[in-house]
């Protein structure tokens, strides 16, 4: 439940956020922050090295272990953070951006105050924190986004983003300190770094290989396309990402945890994954379908028509983001049964074939390319599932059971509301119409169908929240 909530707040709040910012800034101004993006959530991914994983998953992790993790995390932040410093006159002559400069060296001072919690941030999730994890986040969320604000209002244009990310960083760090019991102390030794390192290793490739899977296209229309072109895409990524992710860590910030609980009990182990595949499915495709079908609407009446043109590539970026959620869930699976070398080798095998098939569709535009990207994002479950299949009772007619039912319930009632509400003519109206009409219709087909867990999440909702 807490898991969930914290979801719903946190994406709620990026949405209001990113409305009034998509209002306030120009498709340029968030464009030129989005090419940075990458280079900002790599240094992350080098300077936590895998070890936030580690840690959640060793058996009786020691003080040692998290201290040691404390002080390397600082230490190797600062060093990425001066090689980035003298680095970023070559991202902005890459991007042909001079602004870019002073732009990257501010927003890069993110993650050498996100390296401050890293370990902290580690004992929470371990220990299960999600009531204490959503305080601060939500409270990280306001503050940031606030301040943000005030500073677009006063015309700081693309300063306004690069203040929130800092300071979101700042405010979420102190708030894992301060809910924390476990504090470092000034003492560092490096031998549970090189034993852990062994693990966590094949964490961290994959997870650079994954930010780059998520995030190269921005790299290369930074490139071939005006910091518009980019903003358009930005805006769209940004809103798919933000509607998937609402469902994938609801899951995700227990998933880990339990299939870790529940080990090689493989009966147990296959319930608990065809729950999660379930919940998921019944999350996101009613989510992203219906994003994708008041894509129109939902940015011209929200962010206003100068944001149009990112509308065909949020409706395909929506379809393929429905499935992004199952990724979630297999990486967790073959983690908590230690083979991280599976989850590094299916990432960087992903990671290649989507640049080598995106870049050689290039010469035909940029939606070409992105609905290349998302059918191959699809197409990649089915390696995921193979691997899955080799470490579980999982089975692919178990995964088609569990999501075929509701994708087909989704697509049914979105594609109905949408010819339906067609004639409907002012937008806001139509927003609102095809939301509710499409919340219900869904709701009404899952019951009459009869689909898993509807009637158990119906009964949990009224039993916790309304009697």
């Amino acid at each position: 439940m807490w898991g969930t909530l914290t979801s719903a707040a946190t994406q709620m709040l990026n949405v209001v956020f990113g409305i009034i910012f998509g209002r306030l800034l120009s498709p340029a101004d968030i464009g030129l922050v989005g090419m940075i993006t990458i280079f900002t959530v790599l240094a992350n991914n080098l300077q936590e090295s895998g070890f936030f994983t580690t840690l959640a998953n060793q058996k009786n992790p020691t003080h040692r272990d998290f201290n040691s993790v404390f002080w390397f995390c600082i230490s190797l932040s600062l060093i990425i953070y001066t090689i980035l410093f003298f680095c970023a006159p070559l991202i902005a002559s890459y991007y042909h951006q001079p602004k870019l400069v002073w732009l990257s060296r501010f927003v890069f001072l993110s993650f050498i105050l996100s390296s401050l919690g890293i370990a902290h941030g580690a004992w929470m999730f371990r220990n299960l924190m999600v009531k204490e994890r959503a305080i601060v986040m939500i409270v990280s969320l306001l503050v940031s986004g606030t301040i943000g604000i005030i500073l677009a209002l006063q015309g700081y244009s693309y300063w306004s983003l690069a203040w929130q990310q800092v300071i979101f960083n700042l405010v979420y760090n102190i708030g894992r300190f301060y809910f924390t019991r476990w504090h470092p102390t000034f003492e560092f030794e490096f031998e549970p770094i090189r034993r852990m390192f062994r693990f966590s290793n094949k964490i961290l490739i994959p997870t650079v290989v994954n930010t780059i899977s998520q995030h190269f296209l921005t790299v290369i229309f930074g490139r071939l396309f005006p910091a518009r072109i980019v903003g358009y895409f930005t805006q769209a990524f940004k809103w798919n990402t933000m509607g998937y992710t609402f469902v994938s860590d609801s899951v995700a910030q227990i998933a880990q945890p339990v299939l870790v609980e529940v080990g090689n009990e493989h009966e147990r182990q296959l319930r608990v994954l065809r729950n999660m595949f379930r919940f998921t499915a019944l999350a996101a495709f009613p989510a992203l379908f219906g994003l994708a079908i008041v894509a129109d609407e939902f940015i011209v009446v929200l962010l206003t028509a100068k944001w149009q043109p990112a509308v065909p590539l949020l409706q395909v970026l929506c379809l393929g983001g429905a499935f992004m959620p199952f990724y979630k869930i297999y990486q967790n699976l073959v983690v908590s049964c230690g083979r991280s070398d599976i989850y590094m080798w299916c990432n960087i095998a992903q990671v290649i074939l989507q640049i080598i098939i995106v870049l050689g569709c290039s010469r035909y535009g940029i939606m070409t390319m992105v609905v290349v990207y998302t059918i191959l994002n699809i197409a990649w479950l089915g390696v995921w599932q193979h691997s899955a299949a080799r470490l579980s009772d999982l089975r692919l007619r178990h995964v088609l059971a569990d999501i075929l039912p509701y994708m087909l319930t989704a697509a049914a009632s979105m594609l109905a509301v949408y010819f339906i509400t067609k004639p409907i003519s002012p937008l806001f109206v139509l927003l609102i119409v095809r939301i509710i009409a499409g919340a219900l219709l869904y709701l009404l087909l899952a019951k009459l169908f009869r689909l898993p867990l509807i009637d158990q999440c119906i009964d949990f909702v009224k039993k916790k929240f309304i009697r």
